[in-house]
């Protein structure tokens, strides 16, 4: 038997995007209905692997800046609201070489743009040379010519708490979850309509937050998505060397000028004898129905031969674990948030490309703000759709 619904707004994926979407429309009262095909937060999109990285001062762009400062304002609510330890400020570092190019995310020079935004937006720092580095953060085995940007109140996420503790309050406040169901849209009219197993629901607005499937829920959009596997490790510590926040960063280091001669790190976050570390690779393009799983032996030895040795004092060879993840990215790294041109009731959020979870509570806010008022918040206008 089809059952039907109705609600004010429907989104589909219940991510980082969609989980904080999901909770502000909910805090302003709205009827909302989340759908997601898993059980969030699961492992089988771009939100999962215990941390992310956090950080004001964006390389990517002075205009994700405004967006992660909220955001960062609306994790501290978020804690007091929940009870949930969300953010650590345990201070992060961007390094590269002296006189040679920091790519990262599509921008030939990350750290300098990193340093903009910071003297920009009057964003507390300090700079680093190699002297200072080591003299702070002896972890780290230096070439001598780095040179870094160092932001104290940089730090790390706890990604699943994060998207659990928006999902439960958006349900105390009277959201719906749909969960473990997969959606395709259909048209009637103007009107989206989601279908799942035979069921339909109908809302005055669809938000479409799905990740990597977002290509596949919305054709039209495919060509400007790219979908790539990438590989999160946690490698044992030996004794003998801290790395607890505090004495330990967040870092990106670009230790070369090549764009695959980057990785970045987490401090201990779990209380296990541990750390995270992970790169990104730009080569392999896949689907969330195709995405090899698994992580090959070689695979680990590759990461260990060519980013952790004789870079990290401390950090045995031994990988504890390994988990693949998914990035949706767009030809410029850039988010895309708009309405869809052919169907007015329907919003896309691909806040993605790899950097978009430090900014996803407050994406989540300015979503509902343009929901709510059918306007795109000045802080969304840099994401609208292009020709």
């Amino acid at each position: 038997m089809t059952r039907s619904a109705q609600a004010d707004v429907l989104v589909l994926g219940l991510g980082a995007m969609g989980a904080a979407i999901v909770y502000q429309l909910a805090r302003r009262g709205l009827k909302v209905i989340g759908i997601d095909q898993f059980s969030p937060p699961h492992t089988h999109g771009a939100t999962h692997g215990e941390t992310r990285i956090t950080r004001e001062a964006i390389g990517e762009g002075l205009q994700f800046v405004p967006l992660v400062r909220r955001s960062h304002q609306l994790w501290r609510e978020l804690e007091a609201a929940s009870g949930e330890r969300l953010l650590t400020a345990c201070g992060g570092l961007i390094m590269a070489r002296a006189g040679q190019r920091s790519p990262m995310h599509g921008r030939p020079d990350f750290l300098g743009t990193t340093l903009r935004a910071a003297q920009e937006f009057k964003i507390p720092h300090q700079t680093l040379d190699a002297a200072a580095i080591t003299s702070r953060f002896p972890q780290f085995q230096l070439q001598g010519d780095e040179r870094a940007y160092y932001e104290p109140g940089a730090g790390f996420l706890f990604a699943e708490a994060c998207v659990a503790a928006q999902l439960r309050l958006a349900t105390q406040l009277g959201a719906r979850l749909i969960t473990n169901r997969a959606a395709r849209l259909r048209t009637a009219g103007t009107q989206t309509v989601v279908e799942c197993d035979g069921d339909e629901y109908r809302a005055g607005t669809t938000v479409i937050a799905a990740g990597p499937w977002l290509p596949q829920l919305v054709p039209s959009l495919a060509s400007r998505f790219t979908v790539r596997r990438q590989v999160m490790y946690w490698f044992a510590l030996e004794a003998g060397v801290s790395y607890e926040p505090g004495a330990f960063p967040v870092f990106i280091w670009n230790w070369g000028s090549g764009a695959d001669q980057v990785f970045y790190g987490f401090p201990q976050a779990s209380g296990r004898r541990e750390i995270k570390i992970a790169t990104e690779q730009d080569l392999e393009t896949t689907t969330p129905q195709q995405v090899r799983r698994e992580v090959a032996a070689a695979e680990v030895a590759a990461m260990v031969r060519r980013h952790l040795l004789d870079r990290l004092r401390g950090v045995s060879g031994e990988c504890r674990r390994a988990v693949t993840c998914l990035y949706t990215s767009t030809r410029d790294a850039n988010f895309l948030i708009d309405w869809l041109p052919d169907q007015p009731d329907t919003l896309a959020v691909s806040a993605c490309s790899g950097h978009g979870f430090k900014h996803s509570a407050a994406i989540g806010e300015a979503v509902a703000d343009m929901v709510e008022s059918g306007r795109t918040p000045p802080v969304l206008e840099p994401f609208a759709m292009q020709p």
